[in-house]
């Protein structure tokens, strides 16, 4: 029990990478707030400086508020985002509905694991806190301290065990599967505000890039 208790003791995330589009994406470390800006057509992402084998990760966060058909916000873990074989748990409001949001899981590249889980309340209201724990035997997804999802690693089963940023972004995601999926972009209430806030990352399980390569 030890063991597991330690690798989910957590610290603020104090720094962050933003990988596109700086400008639309602003980091109050005064203020503990991270701020992703969507408009004319652009949105950013940020993430970790460094990957974690395993633990808790979380943030209270308030999704863009008006007619966000379309886009996509989102806190999720991957190995290397872009990488055809990442690990990742996710995460991810789908814009044409801001009183749900959607848990998934890939290992190697491979998902199909989404589900879809009613929030009681709209997204954009207020902030509300989400949390990943992920173990080496287990994946939990709780919002405000309530477990909506767990995963229970079984024998032979792949599981995700590939060293992980925590990323967060929003984008335009309208044209996959013909806009089914999260809507047709709207733009009619632009621009569209994420704020993250309270940060949490472990303590004790982050790993370094060299290690990483090996």
């Amino acid at each position: 029990m030890a063991e597991i208790q330690s690798i989910h003791q957590i610290t603020t995330l104090n720094e962050i990478v933003i990988d596109y589009c700086p400008e639309v994406c602003r980091h109050f470390p005064d203020s503990g707030e991270i701020h992703i800006t969507y408009d004319e057509q652009r949105g950013a992402r940020w993430r970790s400086p460094s990957r974690f084998l395993h633990g808790t990760f979380g943030a209270h966060i308030r999704c863009p508020s008006g007619n966000t058909s379309g886009l996509n916000y989102n806190m999720y873990l991957s190995s290397l985002e872009g990488d055809k074989n990442q690990d990742e748990i996710d995460f991810e409001f789908l814009g044409k509905d801001n009183t749900s949001v959607q848990t998934n899981l890939y290992t190697n590249g491979v998902g199909g694991r989404e589900q879809i889980h009613p929030l009681g309340f709209h997204a954009s209201e207020d902030f509300h806190d989400y949390v990943i724990r992920w173990g080496p035997d287990e994946i939990a997804w709780l919002i405000d301290g309530e477990i909506v999802r767990q995963e229970v690693r079984r024998a032979g089963e792949p599981w995700p065990e590939k060293p992980m940023f925590l990323y967060a972004s929003v984008w335009d995601a309208s044209e996959i599967n013909g806009g089914d999926w999260t809507g047709k972009y709207a733009g009619t209430d632009a621009p569209y505000v994420c704020v993250y806030r309270d940060v949490r990352v472990p303590i004790g399980t982050l790993v370094r890039e060299e290690e990483v390569a090996k």
